[in-house]
């Protein structure tokens, strides 16, 4: 697969309809919202709107840009969501409201179907070669340049490694979003 730019992927309305996203990639191939394993996006949060419920679903997110958000969860928990590049985990059956921090803010997701996956959302931010396992389902590039099997990629790009085991290579200054995916076997 070669590189996905985020500017090529085509904004869709959120589940609730309340914002807009960038699907990146879904697992498989194809799946809609319900029956996809894992699936990787990137949404633009304009307003205090809620975020759409997601049943049986792991959620990941990430600041990418903007001042960010407070979270509140339907069981009292909140959660700034200020610092960039820092995951969250969240259960995707949780009611999430949102308060702006000042202005836009763009955030990266991933979920994974719980019946069928576990993973997680990981940085890398050391410059050099990184080791790709076979978790890797996708790696992000959040900031700089990273090389791959594949070609360079900058901010906003992503790669879905080719191989199972493989190498990239993070330019000074670089960060990686990367999602890392296990199946459960079912």
């Amino acid at each position: 697969m070669s590189i996905i730019r985020l500017r090529d992927c085509r904004a869709t309305p959120w589940k609730n309809g309340t914002g807009r996203t960038r699907e990146l990639a879904v697992h498989p191939p194809g799946a809609g919202m319900d029956d996809f394993i894992w699936r990787v996006s990137v949404a633009e949060v304009d307003s205090a709107a809620p975020f759409s419920a997601f049943a049986g679903i792991d959620r990941y997110i990430a600041l990418l840009e903007g001042a960010g958000f407070t979270m509140t969860l339907d069981d009292g928990q909140t959660h700034a969501l200020t610092t960039p590049f820092a995951p969250f985990a969240f259960s995707g059956e949780a009611q999430v409201t949102v308060e702006l921090k000042g202005g836009p803010t763009r955030d990266f997701n991933l979920m994974l179907r719980r019946a069928n996956a576990s993973g997680e959302l990981v940085i890398w931010d050391e410059p050099g070669r990184q080791i790709v396992d076979e978790a890797v389902a996708l790696i992000y590039c959040a900031q700089g340049y990273i090389d791959t099997a594949e070609g360079r990629m900058q901010p906003g790009d992503a790669w879905i490694p080719i191989r199972s085991i493989g190498r990239v290579t993070l330019d000074p200054g670089a960060l990686a979003l990367v999602a890392r995916v296990e199946s459960r076997g079912n």
